[in-house]
């Protein structure tokens, strides 16, 4: 039967593309660590996560157990980082489907160890990967506080220290000072567990903003001193989107890095509808929810089958566009719950079973991420994460 004329199509051989650039920017110091939570960040778990193992990806990195579950299913073949760490009762389940979780709380430690020593799991036996709280404030063990976590390593647990993590909340600011303090913390921290007697093989530190901005040697050169060797986990990146930095990093000399993402990297997502039907409407007609638009003069207009319900915010009516026939079409009227109307006034020909771009390119025009994220105030993330899985996906 076909389907409701909303939809996304995912260029898989663009996110292939991707990571083998991100790669090339890693190498030879850093592993990467593929960024597919929260759906692959909208893109569809199902398409990009075995996208990213074709190009090279040993490593996956998603939100929760549920999503590695289902991670693990796609790509058995692969490591699976549980970057939010398990909830209460899921540590039977991790073990089971061979995850590797981050872990920061006590009760995660004793939940994983009792689950491990349940199905007689061997010494050392469960890889875990240790968060430190560098100046987040969000997740991670407190500097301080992480002598209380080494007796869960010791010598007969089931778990075993495989890496220690860190995130980088200011990697793209330019004068570096944030991120300084946090590795310079983070090494003082490795000092410290060292000391203990306990040696994991993976320093996780830094996504697309650090990678982009050529941080990959440096990081490499702290793992090493420590014995470790470095991992980044690039995710915006990785559907071809370059992260915007602090306007003064672009007044420095740019990294030679990031200079070349932008012309490498290719944008994976395009998000588009179609015209449900075309009316015409005399001067003074009401448009939408509580009459916010008002026509001033006769209009055509084009009825869109894509509303909030399928990711479009709603406050984009009045002052946005899609594109219909290679033209910038006025979004017209407040955003309904699966519709939105647009001007097509001085488009020509606009019809029923028109396509319209609400992200990407249509003739010599484009609509962008960054585009929905400027006018509505918020960042890409969100907005590529806010497409309702309603919305089909399909590989292009």
């Amino acid at each position: 039967m076909p389907m409701r004329p909303c939809w996304a199509e995912i260029r898989t051989r663009a996110l292939e593309d991707n990571f083998r650039f991100l790669a090339s920017l890693a190498a030879p110091y850093a592993e990467l660590l593929a960024i597919v939570k929260a759906n692959a960040y909208g893109h569809s778990l199902a398409l990009c996560a075995p996208a990213a193992v074709r190009a090279g990806a040993r490593w996956l990195g998603i939100t929760s157990v549920e999503e590695g579950i289902a991670a693990h299913a796609l790509c058995p073949d692969v490591r699976v980082l549980v970057m939010s760490g398990i909830a209460r009762g899921q540590a039977a389940a991790a073990l089971q489907f061979e995850l590797t979780p981050i872990a920061w709380e006590q009760w995660q430690l004793e939940e994983l160890e009792t689950a491990a020593r349940a199905v007689g799991a061997a010494p050392g036996s469960v890889p875990v990967h240790l968060e430190i709280d560098t100046g987040m404030s969000r997740q991670g063990v407190l500097p301080g506080e992480i002598s209380a976590i080494f007796p869960r390593f010791a010598p007969g647990s089931p778990l075993r220290l495989e890496g220690v993590m860190t995130h980088l909340f200011a990697a793209d600011e330019a004068d570096g000072k944030v991120t300084h303090e946090q590795l310079a913390c983070l090494d003082g921290v490795l000092t410290y567990i060292s000391g203990a007697g306990l040696f994991a093989e993976w320093l996780n530190v830094g996504a697309s903003a650090a990678l982009l901005a050529g941080q990959a040697r440096p990081l490499a050169d702290l793992a090493a001193r420590h014995g470790m060797k470095a991992m980044l986990r690039p995710g915006l990146a990785l559907y071809g989107i370059v992260p915007e930095f602090d306007p003064a990093f672009y007044a420095a000399e740019e990294p030679p890095s990031l200079a070349a993402a932008r012309s490498a990297l290719q944008p994976v997502l395009t998000w588009k509808s179609a015209v449900v039907g075309v009316r015409s409407v005399p001067a003074g007609a009401t448009v939408g929810y509580n009459g916010t638009f008002v026509a001033a003069e006769p209009m055509r207009l084009a009825l869109v089958a894509a509303g909030y319900a399928d990711g479009l915010d709603r406050s984009l009516g009045n002052r946005f566009h899609l594109l219909v026939r290679g033209r910038r079409a006025p979004l017209v009227g407040r955003v309904s719950m699966d519709q939105t109307i647009l001007d097509v006034t001085e488009i020509p020909g606009v019809t029923a079973g028109d396509e319209v771009v609400l992200i990407g390119t249509q003739g010599s025009e484009a609509i962008t991420a960054y585009d929905h994220a400027r006018v509505i105030g918020t960042i890409p993330w969100e907005v590529f994460t806010r497409i309702d899985p309603r919305v089909a996906h399909t590989a292009v």
